[in-house]
């Protein structure tokens, strides 16, 4: 296994420091991690819905962006960036871009962005296959707007809009597995990943991401402190426990193929993710012990479905 921080060590971050992303927050550490797997020589087009990153990294006239980069409505960031993969291709064929010019369109949506308001014009750009890379940062909620709760928000989680009282014992619905909607559209490359392991998941999927040909997803966890309810010097802990009960699995689909990238060889019990935040902590008071077991059974079922997956794709 080689180290990802020599590999980008001299690569110039193409994500600048200076953004006003929260302490703790895991959407900036996902930006700069993708945008660093992008090859030096080439350009990048960013298209980014409306939410946390685009409110706190470009405020006029500041920018931590270096490379094109386009704010666009929450429920068309994937149709803006459609055209322009579109405008870029007809300008190639018409001669008007300088020769070996290699641009990358890379999109950028949290999970209200993404899995709720933006999810039909993602659906549109991905069945039309436009040379582009979505990536959705999932922090579980429409953080920037009041941690009001959204279809990535997982069940019994304490939110502004499904709070956790006598009344509901907070957001009564499962999570939307927006991951595996995106591998029902038949497009060459799909993965969920996280800032674990030395980084170097994030990093090779995102490169591979990138450099594939066609309509590609990137379903990357980013824990929000404010939404989540941790301390701030705990971001890399609560991705590393996400993966380890398999909450969130590392897996990627490519071309029809599923391959998980890591298996816990003790899979810690998902109470180890859950008691990490104040959002789940009602669930740990005596007479709620059902919660616990619904949560667990949740994802071992869907841990299980995607063992099942693996072995019957790659027979």
């Amino acid at each position: 296994m080689y180290n990802v921080k020599e590999v980008v060590a001299n690569k110039p971050s193409r994500f600048t420091s200076g953004h006003r992303m929260c302490a703790g927050c895991g959407a900036p550490v996902v930006a700069r991690m993708v945008l660093r797997a992008v090859h030096p020589e080439d350009h990048v087009v960013v298209s980014n819905a409306t939410g946390c990153m685009e409110v706190s990294t470009c405020i006029y006239p500041y920018s931590a962006w270096t490379d094109s980069y386009i704010h666009t409505a929450f429920e068309c960031a994937s149709a803006t960036e459609s055209g322009v993969e579109a405008a870029y291709k007809s300008l190639k064929k018409q001669g008007k871009l300088p020769e070996g010019e290699n641009t990358k369109f890379i999109v950028f949506g949290g999970d209200g962005g993404t899995y709720d308001i933006g999810i039909q014009s993602l659906s549109g750009a991905m069945e039309r296959g436009h040379d582009l890379t979505y990536v959705c940062y999932d922090n579980g909620a429409y953080m920037n707007t009041g941690i009001q709760r959204s279809s990535a928000t997982p069940r019994f989680a304490d939110t502004t809009t499904s709070p956790a009282g006598k009344v509901i014992p907070g957001k009564m619905q499962s999570r939307k597995d927006l991951t595996e909607i995106m591998v029902a559209h038949h497009i060459p490359y799909v993965a969920q990943t996280a800032a674990y392991l030395t980084l170097q998941d994030l990093y090779e999927k995102s490169e591979k991401a990138i450099y594939t040909k066609g309509a590609k997803f990137l379903n990357v966890l980013a824990p929000c402190p404010r939404g989540w309810g941790y301390p701030t010097e705990d971001l890399m802990e609560i991705n590393k426990l996400a993966v380890e009960t398999c909450y969130w699995p590392l897996y990627e689909v490519e071309n029809g193929i599923y391959h998980i990238n890591y298996k816990p060889a003790n899979k810690k019990p998902v109470t180890e993710f859950l008691k990490t935040q104040k959002r789940f902590r009602h669930i740990f008071k005596p007479g709620n012990e059902w919660m616990l077991d619904e949560f667990q059974k949740e994802v071992d079922k869907r841990w299980n479905e995607l063992l099942a997956k693996e072995e019957m794709t790659n027979k």
